[in-house]
């Protein structure tokens, strides 16, 4: 059953941890209900959040990235910050499981009483990054936690789209880039604010500076998002600690720069309109999907094109006809 609104206000301004589960259920839930009540909770918690620093971290598979952010989270609160972290769990299209794990993959972080830690299932949206992220932040913010970890799984087109959420993007890199500096791609460094080589500890130490190295070469090679701002490499190793205060200073230093330019609150506004059409296009395209006149036409349409008897940019202007009847 869900809350009043009033009472969920009070929860998560409050910071209670239960309240706080609730009302991000609430604003992932489909149900119409769900939404009608949850728009009017965002609208509530808004004025309340906004001040966080929200980070996008991405990299491939076995890069590390829930031991690094582990390790990054509990040395922030340490410092007295509180550090929720959504997990954007990509479902598979196959099964409909989840490709990322649980809390369990970060059970120091997930246990400390000034983190937050939530796994957000996808549904299949673009890159497995969930529609309702952006929601989710507003009431994390809300709730007091100022630093919002975002971190994608590092495949598809999840990272431009978490990019467009957050104010810094992260990309762990591993050791060894001479091999396989040819096979990133090109659109991640581009997206980068930093570029983090994980694992440069033991034998990989030799490894990580030639990557470092290899990195900062590269990026030599693209446009800077910011004219405040040039993207920067460091190493860093999750299992040690060593380069992680470090990290997290160039963090604040890019918000610094930014802010001394003029350019974080245009890069916030820019997240708002962005989040925007986001919900345009995604109210579109239900409104589409359960348009009866385009049921009508849909499943024929659908044949034809799986015949191949009609082209695909045909069939969309089909419905797109179809839907505008409506």
């Amino acid at each position: 059953m869900t809350l009043p609104v009033e009472r969920l206000l009070a929860g998560v301004l409050a910071g209670d941890r239960a309240m706080v589960g609730q009302a991000i259920t609430l604003v992932e839930s489909t149900q119409a209900s769900d939404q009608k009540v949850a728009q009017e909770l965002l609208a509530e918690l808004l004025p309340h959040a906004g001040q966080a620093h929200r980070v996008g971290i991405t990299g491939v598979p076995g890069v590390g990235k829930s031991t690094f952010i582990e390790a990054l989270g509990t040395q922030l609160t340490s410092q007295g910050h509180r550090v929720a972290v959504l997990a954007v769990d990509p479902t598979s299209t196959v099964t409909g499981g989840s490709i990322l794990g649980d809390k369990t993959r970060m059970q120091k972080l997930a246990n400390d009483p000034a983190a937050f830690v939530r796994p957000s299932p996808s549904a299949g949206t673009l890159g497995g990054v969930t529609r309702r992220t952006r929601e989710t932040m507003v009431v994390l913010e809300a709730a007091g936690y100022d630093v919002v970890l975002v971190e994608t799984v590092g495949v598809g087109q999840s990272e431009t789209v978490v990019a467009a959420m957050v104010d810094i993007f992260v990309v762990l890199m591993l050791p060894g880039a001479g091999d396989e500096l040819q096979g990133i791609k090109k659109g991640v460094l581009e997206l980068a604010d930093l570029i983090a080589v994980n694992k440069a500890d033991g034998d990989h130490l030799p490894e990580a500076r030639t990557a470092a190295r290899d990195y900062t070469a590269a990026l030599r090679l693209t446009q800077p998002l910011s004219t405040a701002w040039r993207p920067q490499v460091s190493m860093v190793s999750s299992l040690t600690g060593d380069g992680i205060e470090e990290l997290w200073s160039s963090v604040l230093a890019h918000r610094e720069a930014l802010e001394s330019a003029g350019q974080w609150e245009e890069k916030r506004r820019n997240q708002r309109l962005a989040w925007m059409w986001a919900m345009v296009e995604d109210r579109l395209l239900v409104a589409l999907r359960n348009d009866p006149t385009v049921l009508e036409v849909l499943k024929d349409v659908e044949t034809q094109v799986q015949d191949g008897t009609m082209h695909p940019s045909a069939a969309a202007e089909a419905l797109d006809q179809a839907f505008g009847q409506a």
